[in-house]
């Protein structure tokens, strides 16, 4: 790692970027290099500091140009930077549109501040596009969700088996997502598969209802007990997701910021 990460933040709301420079104030490893709040200013700021400029955290909704638009002319303007999304907007199709410029990360706000510490070292420091389970989860966690999904009998090979297994890891390590699933889970993981958050859920659905038919009684009723019916329904994709990284964090607990 070099001696320290420079952050470029573009956002107006002066809440927000006043908690992020007191946060970063005296961290040893990221300092926040300016803050821009006009977005008619961020693509020329960002030519003029390119060099020094090592990841960009960039709102979606900023007067004069909006987060897309920039992200838009710095690829017209060959510019490759790391770029971190940071926004309260939700909408999927926006969502998915950030996904075409190469963008690192999603982050909803209200944010944790210790988690994006976490990702900017993680996009600037580590290899890009990796995905989520892979750079934050350590290989015991990993495969112990590998085999809890295999006692289950989800096919690995279907695409709701891979999804289930970077769902469950996000909510092992952060519980605030609990209450977030359908606005916060499903798309960062349609973002890293680049599809979309409905897909996402479907296949997801349909994984747990495999699972359902294959898996035999007793495995399903060590790990869900009676948080439902067996004989009556299925678990939710929320149900199913959450007692997995329930079991996960008594068995693996975890220092959790959400």
């Amino acid at each position: 790692m070099k001696e320290k990460i420079n952050a470029l933040v573009v956002d107006d709301s002066m809440e927000f970027t006043s908690s992020v420079k007191e946060y970063f104030k005296n961290n040893a490893d990221i300092q926040i290099l300016d803050v821009i709040s006009d977005g008619e200013k961020a693509v020329p700021y960002i030519q003029e500091h390119e060099k020094e400029i090592d990841v960009i955290l960039l709102d979606l909704i900023i007067p004069g140009k909006d987060g897309l638009a920039i992200l838009e002319e710095l690829e017209n303007k060959k510019i490759q930077k790391h770029v971190i999304i940071l926004s309260s907007y939700r909408k999927e199709y926006t969502i998915r549109m950030t996904s075409h410029f190469n963008v690192d990360y999603y982050m909803l706000k209200p944010c944790d501040l210790k988690s994006l510490e976490a990702r900017i070292k993680e996009v600037v420091v580590e290899e890009k596009n990796e995905l989520y389970a892979d750079k934050r989860i350590n290989k015991e966690i990993q495969l112990r969700v590998t085999e809890l999904l295999h006692t289950l009998g989800v096919p690995s090979q279907i695409k709701g088996y891979q999804y289930l297994r970077e769902g469950i890891l996000m909510l092992y390590e952060s519980t605030g997502l609990i209450g977030g699933i359908t606005k916060e889970v499903y798309p960062e993981i349609a973002i890293r598969y680049n599809t979309t958050a409905s897909r996402v859920e479907r296949a997801i659905r349909h994984a747990i209802e495999v699972s359902w038919n294959r898996a035999d009684y007793a495995t399903m009723n060590k790990l869900f007990g009676h948080s439902i019916d067996y004989d009556r329904a299925k678990p939710t994709n929320s149900e199913f997701m959450v007692t997995l990284s329930d079991t996960l964090r008594l068995e693996h607990p975890v220092a959790v910021y959400s």
